[in-house]
């Protein structure tokens, strides 16, 4: 079978405990071929190329398939369940990744857009990530969210990759939303779901409370003026020297 020539642009950022964020865009040196295959992720889609004049856009993840279990074996024996298995390289790297013929992402019973997982599975013994310069950030959390959640949460548990992912329902489009923490302990999320969205909205809409006016002052005799309640904006934390 003959290897997959790369019809993209990448750039690597190697998160903590062996996992990386890829960002991917299409590659306009890319040389021209008599039969060409749809990029991958979906890059040749009107509606994707409208979404990514944005910025960039957090649309897929990939689940890595340790030996001895074998990916291609795997996709054979489950062909509806799993797409077709395509050998792909970069530089000194070999790998199998689940490519659907038509360049979509993964689904099942017509439920993915994303939320369901390519899977890879590496032909040198190296992981890319061992290469990358080390940078302190972690992903903290993945969350999907879909109309028809039931049914990438089903996918997932088959798969086995349900403990990867949290899975909730959206009214509005299909969306990945990544937690990454930082080295400072700060948090950067990736993404934002329909109900988040319109969450925002309406706290900016809402009129600001009142202050609270703070307590007048006590007679002589009264409590000292350090022991008394914290007004509203400051710390409710006890100090007890």
């Amino acid at each position: 079978m003959a290897r997959i020539r790369s019809c993209a642009r990448n750039r690597l950022l190697n998160l903590w405990g062996g996992a990386y964020l890829e960002v991917i865009t299409v590659d306009p040196d890319a040389a021209a071929v008599e039969t060409p295959r749809p990029r991958l992720f979906v890059l040749d889609d009107p509606v994707q190329q409208k979404r990514l004049e944005t910025g960039p856009q957090l649309v897929h993840w990939v689940a890595r398939v340790n030996r001895p279990k074998v990916l291609t074996r795997r996709q054979a024996q489950y062909p509806k369940r799993i797409p077709a298995v395509g050998p792909m390289t970069r530089g000194a790297n070999a790998w199998d990744l689940t490519i659907p013929a038509d360049g979509t992402f993964p689904a099942w019973q017509g439920a993915g857009d994303g939320l369901l997982p390519s899977l890879i599975q590496w032909g040198t013994p190296q992981h890319p990530s061992e290469l990358l310069p080390e940078t302190g950030i972690a992903l903290k959390s993945l969350t999907g969210f879909h109309p028809r959640a039931h049914l990438i949460s089903k996918q997932l548990a088959w798969l086995g990759v349900s403990h990867l992912m949290r899975v909730e329902v959206t009214e509005g489009t299909p969306v990945l939303v990544a937690e990454f923490e930082l080295p400072d302990g700060s948090i950067v999320t990736l993404g934002e779901s329909a109900e988040l969205i319109e969450a925002a909205k309406q706290a900016e809409a809402a009129p600001a409370k009142p202050a609270r006016k703070r307590a007048k002052s006590r007679k002589t005799g009264d409590a000292p003026e350090d022991t008394a309640e914290p007004t509203q904006g400051e710390a409710g934390q006890v100090d007890t020297r």
